[in-house]
């Protein structure tokens, strides 16, 4: 740095030294947070679909033995008679400072649907597998779009961290040493200096002439 080497600018970069390092122990504590939290929400969300996954191949098995027992122009009848209604709803919570999502699925229903004679129970498997694995999916997209902020704030976190480890920590370390070294190397050349004037006085003191009728030091 372009610094003049001063007590003034020493002070100052210490300081701002001292600051930097702190800043690195929270950021460096923050990544370690986050990378935590990321890799949990990432098991979590390679669980929540495969269970989604699970439930859909169910469900689907469900509806084509219903298909297959009742006819697809009835399935298509009693799937128009459902009544149910979904309401979904985003909420939001921080960790470190990143605002993740948090969605939760409701079902409002209103049974009955249909009469249980003439139907097959496949179609009552499809209808809780369907049901079940859109829950599950509102469950998936949060976990989805939370996974996508926190890599993004991962990623910010760990330059932020580079860069005070090695670019700005090192260039204050090494000015505040060029500054200390230039300030004691001044200090040693102005007691050099001192030393230089005091015997320059003193010889100076020594070689002035006595004044007419001073004792001599001789005469003693």
């Amino acid at each position: 740095m372009n610094i003049a080497p001063t007590k003034t600018n020493l002070f100052k970069l210490r300081d701002e030294l001292r600051f930097a390092r702190q800043g690195y122990d929270l950021l460096d504590q923050k990544r370690r947070i986050l990378i935590l939290e990321l890799l949990n929400l990432v098991d979590h969300c390679v669980d929540f679909q495969t269970r989604i996954e699970a439930r859909l191949s169910l469900a689907f098995a469900d509806l084509e033995d219903a298909i297959l027992q009742m006819g697809r122009l009835k399935v298509h009848n009693l799937a128009a008679a459902i009544n149910i209604s979904t309401n979904i709803t985003i909420s939001q919570r921080r960790v470190m400072g990143v605002m993740l999502p948090v969605v939760h699925t409701e079902f409002i229903e209103h049974p009955p649907y249909f009469s249980l004679q003439g139907t097959s129970f496949h179609i009552d498997g499809a209808f809780v597998a369907f049901k079940e694995a859109l829950k599950m999916m509102g469950r998936l997209a949060e976990l989805k779009i939370s996974v996508l902020r926190l890599a993004n704030e991962v990623h910010k976190t760990i330059r932020k961290v580079n860069a005070l480890e090695r670019i700005a920590i090192p260039d204050l370390r090494d000015t505040v040493k060029y500054i200390e070294g230039r300030l004691e190397e001044n200090e040693r050349d102005m007691v050099i200096l001192m030393k230089k004037v005091k015997q320059r006085l003193e010889t100076k003191r020594q070689r002035r002439p006595l004044p007419e009728g001073a004792p001599n030091a001789a005469d003693y």
